[in-house]
């Protein structure tokens, strides 16, 4: 049985009730330290759109997803999409098209907003 003042065994088990005065505001500050970081929102990088360098027709199904998406996030009109992508089909929504599978990205179904430009999609 341990006795009211027998302090060492308590101590090396770790019990921070027998902790020296000049830890505990170490540990509390670690403490709010560590809460403080887990409950800081994450910070949102502003959205940039750059333009497109090169504005010329890609005449094939389209290869290079990441310049296709850059282009999609100018927002372009349908018309625009046509003339960057003349070989692309566009399928506008309630567009009826046949189900074919295609994995060439040669058809794109488009996803618009309320201005009737394009934000969206996907090949099918």
């Amino acid at each position: 049985m341990i006795g009211l003042h027998d302090h060492s065994s308590r101590t090396q088990r770790g019990s921070t009730a027998m902790m020296p005065n000049r830890s505990r505001p170490l540990v509390a500050a670690c403490a709010l330290v560590l809460l403080w970081g887990c409950a800081a929102p994450p910070e949102e990088a502003p959205v940039r759109v750059l333009p497109i360098e090169d504005p010329a027709p890609v005449r094939k199904p389209v290869a290079d997803l990441g310049r296709f998406s850059e282009f999609i996030a100018t927002r372009p009109t349908p018309g625009e999409l046509r003339e960057r992508y003349p070989d692309l089909m566009v399928v506008m929504p309630g567009q009826i098209a046949t189900k074919e599978f295609r994995t060439d990205n040669s058809r794109y179904f488009v996803a618009l907003d309320e201005q009737g430009r394009v934000i969206g999609g996907r090949f099918q």
